[in-house]
């Protein structure tokens, strides 16, 4: 856990402002729509293992400020940098890691890697707690509000989970209750030390929706 990134989703602050604001040291107001990019790439690349030069090559930043930025990050962040090398640290000694609901994956041959090899397995180790978690999350979220549409004769049904988002469909006389079902069964799918959000959108089609 990192103090400052969980003091930005206590505060119900743009994640990805928030950390370019502390970066770059400028007021979150004043941070503009390439700065909150290049955040957001760094938020979701550092835990893919991103390299400065990734972060050139998919921002337009020189190589050196792509790395400074990066160092700047896990100076701000030091609970990132953290996680990342007990995490590797933890692939390397046990032989897996795990979800948050305990979920495994094996690297028991991470030892016996070397090079190219080794380096992708530890990224993917790193990434594996986070993105297998929140896949752990919204499944447990689709098996309880299944449950519930069922326990309450509604006709609503789940049609879709793309990613963390669930695609339902639902009579017009239904459709307020079902979202606001779906928002209180999303949020309270797993507790964590951070709210989870959820925002929900009706419409008659996606082009009603944003």
């Amino acid at each position: 856990q990192d103090p400052g990134l969980l003091q930005a989703f206590a505060n119900d602050e743009d994640i990805h402002a928030a950390t370019a604001a502390a970066v770059l040291g400028k007021p979150i107001d004043q941070i503009d729509k390439y700065q909150r990019r290049i955040a957001k790439a760094v938020n979701f690349g550092l835990i893919y293992g991103q390299t400065a030069f990734g972060l050139a090559q998919g921002t337009g930043m020189s190589q050196q400020e792509a790395r400074d930025f990066i160092q700047t990050y896990f100076e701000k962040y030091p609970g990132v940098k953290t996680y990342i090398e007990a995490t590797q640290k933890l692939a390397a000694e046990q032989g897996y890691v795990s979800t948050l609901l305990g979920r495994r994956r094996d690297f028991s041959q991470l030892a016996e890697l070397g090079g190219a090899q080794r380096a992708r397995a530890e990224r993917e180790a790193i990434n594996m707690p986070i993105q297998g978690t929140a896949a752990d999350i919204i499944k447990q979220a689709m098996i309880t509000l299944h449950a519930e549409l069922a326990a309450q004769k509604m006709q609503t049904r789940i049609l879709l989970q793309v990613h963390d988002e669930l695609v339902l469909e639902a009579p017009e006389s239904e459709a307020a209750a079902a979202a606001e079902l779906t928002r209180r069964v999303m949020s309270g799918a797993f507790k964590l030390d951070v709210p989870l959000k959820v925002d929900v959108e009706t419409g008659h089609n996606w082009l009603e929706m944003d």
